[in-house]
């Protein structure tokens, strides 16, 4: 492992955001200088989104950033599985395109990790004074359901478990067998963290600007279901 943050960008469609994105991850500095390996996955994007982070990469060859793409569309999941596959970090952070979580704040996640207190920090979008976007109330309730029924079965206290940031130390979700490919990778990855023994999990709030549908938010309520059963799949079978 190399003294550096690897970062997973799963993309599908997001040529009109990659580049911002990369724009806000090449001007964050990172505690004790880690420095940044971005991992990108394109997930068979049918827009332009691979000419625009080849021209990216281009522009900036001084940045970190490594590139995949999927021959066909395989799902979030199976992104961030190719991702965590490709990770030579000593700590991994998935960081979504559509400029609703602000790397800014990784910093926030790498702390407790970095003082030794952490092996897993999750960013927390309804906890501390961070700014958040007033958005729909069913998409709240909906995200505290999750959360709460998680929490059932992996008997944490977590207050965002479906939050896109999660940091961790490489080499402990490398040794977790992943089997999600599309939108249940939040509540199996949560899942299967809780019953490492001695796991030390922390949580910090971070800001969050969320998208509307009309602006390209990809989640829905079949998604919701999706999740639903992947709690009670890896909950109770605990596979």
């Amino acid at each position: 492992m190399t003294h550096q943050l690897s970062i997973i960008i799963p993309t599908f469609n997001e040529c009109k955001t990659i580049h911002l994105i990369l724009d806000k991850l090449q001007k964050v500095k990172l505690l004790e200088d880690f420095q940044k390996e971005i991992i990108i996955v394109n997930d068979c994007s049918d827009d332009n989104t691979e000419e625009v982070v080849l021209a990216y990469i281009k522009k900036n060859p001084l940045l970190n950033i490594q590139y995949f793409k999927h021959p066909v569309n395989m799902g979030k999941g199976a992104a961030l599985h190719t991702g965590i596959q490709k990770a030579t970090g000593e700590y991994l952070i998935v960081q979504d395109a559509d400029l609703e979580y602000d790397p800014e704040e990784f910093n926030l996640l790498l702390k407790p990790l970095l003082s030794g207190h952490a092996d897993v920090v999750f960013g927390s979008r309804f906890m501390g004074g961070k700014p958040h976007r007033v958005m729909f109330f069913w998409h709240t309730v909906g995200n505290k359901f999750l959360t709460l029924l998680s929490n059932l079965f992996t008997d944490l206290n977590l207050t965002d478990m479906e939050t896109c940031y999660k940091m961790f130390k490489t080499q402990i979700i490398k040794g977790l067998s992943l089997r999600e490919k599309r939108f249940g990778f939040e509540p199996e990855v949560t899942a299967k963290i809780s019953r490492i023994p001695n796991i030390r999990i922390y949580e910090v709030g971070i800001s969050y600007y969320g998208r509307t549908y009309d602006e390209g938010k990809k989640i829905g309520w079949k998604d919701g279901f999706r999740a639903i059963y992947c709690i009670l799949k890896y909950g109770l079978l605990k596979l």
